[in-house]
């Protein structure tokens, strides 16, 4: 039997548009699938409880896709170069195919992966999840974007991302399957108490599953995703954003799956051109990290690292559990806490809470996403927390800090998102859902809100809140002048 290919899924955990699995399938040789669970290799950013819970149920899921096509999921544990270049002796295997990965420690692994195989076996690293490469687009200057329209429209300059390739049929299995590791041993689904109860009915993991979501998007909330995008009371968006960071369902899938779906003649500013905009947002923090592979803890305007925050435990922790007093705010943090995931104006609203309101550094917010997220990307999280705190790319000015209470009239005017996450409010009419202390005693009283027991008054005054963080810009930007 000729010498098989090990296939090393990575950020890619689907059999179509796979491009090293196309590759490997159609050498006609065996094909090993293997994921390796590289802990150390994570540095500092191992995966969270919520994004641990994901990936189990998605190798579940890529384990059985594989075997419906002759084949089965290998598992093992270890540093990648290390596992990679064990299995190749094992298996007498002459290539290596893997998915380019953009993370921080990406040239230092594959600066590995040469030495310890490059003498023997054939490395092969195909393009992993992005729909341009880091590399291909620059400034006119010749240097990385660091503000989005001008990159979104050199994508959009930049011919087509490839059409999608198809799943193989059929892998061909090695005369014998190496050990592999057992799933249940990682130990990646919380143990008791099992707090996953509302992650498992919000999201359905896997590349079929993926799919299906992609599918339903287009047949129905796409149409009026310009505006029902922002209403977190509605089902507005697309949900694909945990599919998409575990590589169960491709930058490019999309692209093309949207643009089959638009209007003839659609106009740029038409509802997939929207939705296709805030795909080429993902892709912008991921070149992003690509270029500054520090930006999950520097801020990329460094004048901001000597920014006077003055964090509060209590404050903090008050953040986290959905206790501060604004209903919006906190509908934000319990829908995180419930189901892993949170909209997208919400999570904009709550960052602004959290390192404005309460000049908490963007870090610690960075940090509590990327627990409890499902879509726990490190582009994605650390590029947006800075865009919100003032200092990052194309960020929002820090002197644009968002009332909780307005922005929760303006995007969830009926309630429906907060009576939904803050039940023990629901009873308030409209009129004080969204600021309960401004209603009258026997409102309250009709409603069963006791203020200051069974929902808190608010942490902080927004008002004086904000003074005090625009105070401290203020100090920087003094302390950076030498004024």
């Amino acid at each position: 039997m000729p010498a098989p290919v090990i296939l090393w899924f990575r950020e890619d955990l689907r059999l179509a548009d796979n491009p090293a699995l196309r590759a490997a399938a159609d050498t006609g040789r065996p094909v090993i699938p293997v994921y390796i669970r590289d802990e150390a290799g994570a540095g500092r950013w191992p995966a969270g409880g919520a994004s641990r819970w994901w990936l189990h149920r998605s190798l579940e899921r890529l384990d059985a896709a594989l075997r419906q096509r002759g084949s089965r999921l290998m598992l093992r544990s270890g540093d990648a170069a290390t596992v990679l270049a064990a299995l190749v002796r094992e298996t007498g295997a002459g290539d290596v195919h893997w998915g380019r990965c953009y993370g921080p420690g990406e040239p230092a692994l594959e600066a590995r992966l040469r030495g310890q195989l490059g003498d023997i076996a054939t490395l092969r690293r195909f393009p992993g999840r992005l729909l341009f490469e880091p590399e291909a687009l620059r400034t006119g200057a010749g240097r990385p974007f660091q503000v989005f329209t001008p990159f979104w429209k050199a994508c959009l300059a930049q011919p087509a991302p490839r059409l999608p390739v198809v799943a193989p049929a059929h892998l061909v299995a090695p005369a014998a399957w190496p050990a592999t590791e057992a799933l249940a041993g990682w130990r990646l689904l919380p143990s008791a108490p099992d707090w996953s109860g509302g992650l498992r009915a919000a999201f359905e993991p896997g590349e079929s599953a993926a799919m299906a979501r992609l599918g339903e998007f287009l047949d129905g909330p796409v149409r009026g995703y310009r505006v029902a995008r922002d209403e977190p009371g509605v089902a507005g968006t697309s949900r694909l954003s945990p599919h998409l960071h575990f590589g169960e369902l491709s930058s490019r899938q999309v692209w093309h799956a949207v643009r089959a779906s638009m209007a003839a003649g659609e106009a740029p500013e038409g509802e997939g051109a929207a939705f296709l905009r805030e795909l080429g947002w993902r892709e912008f923090s991921a070149h992003l990290l690509c270029h500054w592979p520090d930006l999950p803890d520097l801020p990329l305007r460094r004048e901001f690292a000597d920014f006077p925050w003055a964090p509060e435990p209590e404050l903090y922790r008050a953040w986290c559990r959905g206790r501060t007093g604004y209903p919006l705010i906190d509908a934000g943090m319990r829908e995180l806490w419930t189901t892993g995931w949170m909209h997208n104006r919400v999570r904009m609203i709550v960052a602004s809470f959290l390192v404005k309101d309460l000049l908490i550094p963007w870090q610690d917010g960075e940090a509590w996403f990327w627990d409890t997220l499902v879509d726990a990307d490190l582009a994605n999280n650390a590029a947006s927390w800075q865009w919100v705190a003032g200092c990052g790319a194309d960020a929002a000015p820090y002197y644009r800090v968002f009332n909780p209470v307005l922005q929760a009239r303006k995007f969830d005017p009926a309630g429906r998102y907060v009576r939904r996450f803050v039940p023990e409010l629901a009873a308030l009419p409209d009129r004080f859902l969204h600021a309960p202390w401004e209603a009258p005693a026997a409102i309250l009283e009709t409603a069963g809100v006791r203020l200051g027991d069974d929902y808190p008054l608010p942490i902080v005054d927004h008002g004086a809140a904000r003074q005090r963080a625009l105070d401290a810009w203020a100090s920087l930007r003094r302390e950076r002048s030498g004024a």
